[in-house]
């Protein structure tokens, strides 16, 4: 693996989101201070900041305090099945061999005779590492009082898919089969809350445990936002079947643009979409059911 080439290839990529998108994750990030190693308390440097600062906000991680593998045990902590570590470098200086000329790499700090060798390390999140003392927790500054529903709280509940809170953002991951949200304090009302929540518990429906919901070939680059579009489908669904009529599901007006190309090219979509939402849904609904017959 050319190490160089694939740490330039994830900052080119960010920089192609366009430059006040990259510029406002990277400040997002920044406002949190530097990227620090859990273990030594020391700030990483260079590329890694940015790397670091850009996989918080990507990831949804509240937390710039990141460790190894490694270090994660020593602490008597575990990386939680499933996650996977974000990849940072450093440079080592290596002597030349007998005879090899200087190839001019142009790196800051380079001496007469030796050449730097990047060498690859991964890291990982404290939000990924589980059983770490109390001071890595990371302090909620609550917004509002949140006031939970109960009907609400046993409909999401009974899905039985594990849900976790204290993210910058909102998202299902596939790779833990996690709903990851932030605090329940941080929305802007409970309805919304629950309304983001059963957004991303009908991402959950599709894995393949549950309906293994997949599109083959049929939406090309489009998939993904066909599945967004299948998410806010069932969520409405579900905050129409518990009444909440101004629930909203926050950060996803962003997709609006990317459903109306989707149904401008396939006059199909709109109703493969309220199918998928449809069975996502009594998948909800059915689990809440079975849990009352239960009783």
């Amino acid at each position: 693996m050319d190490i160089r080439q694939t740490i330039t290839d994830k900052i080119i990529a960010m920089l192609e989101k366009g430059g006040n998108e990259f510029r406002a994750r990277w400040t997002a990030a920044a406002k949190r201070g530097f990227p620090t190693n859990g273990k030594t308390g020391a700030a990483y440097q260079g590329v890694n900041v940015l790397i670091l600062w850009d996989e918080a906000i990507e990831r949804g991680y509240a937390s710039n305090v990141w460790m190894t593998y490694k270090q994660a045990e020593g602490m008597g902590a575990n990386v939680r099945k499933g996650e996977k570590g974000t990849m940072a470098c450093f440079f080592e200086m290596k002597p030349r061999k007998a005879g090899e000329a200087d190839q001019g790499d142009g790196e800051e700090g380079s001496k007469p005779g030796f050449f730097p060798m990047c060498k690859a390390f991964w890291l990982f999140n404290v939000a990924q590492i589980d059983g770490l003392p109390e001071s890595f927790a990371v302090p909620v500054e609550p917004a509002n009082e949140f006031n939970p529903i109960e009907e609400a709280e046993r409909l999401l509940a009974a899905s039985g898919i594990p849900t976790r809170h204290g993210f910058d953002k909102a998202f299902y991951s596939p790779a833990t089969d996690t709903i990851c949200l932030p605090d329940r304090e941080r929305f802007t009302s409970p309805e919304t809350y629950y309304a983001t929540r059963a957004h991303e518990a009908i991402h959950a429906t599709g894995s393949k445990n549950r309906l293994n919901r997949q599109f083959g070939k049929r939406f090309g680059d489009d998939a993904y936002a066909v599945e967004e579009l299948i998410a806010e489908i069932g969520a409405a669904m579900v905050v129409g079947h518990l009444g909440f009529v101004d629930a909203t599901i926050e950060g996803h007006a962003a997709y609006l643009e990317s459903w109306l190309k989707v149904l401008k090219n396939d006059k199909t979509a709109i109703f493969t979409a309220s199918k998928q939402a449809g069975l996502a849904f009594d998948f909800i609904i059915g689990k809440t059911q079975a849990e009352a017959r239960a009783e």
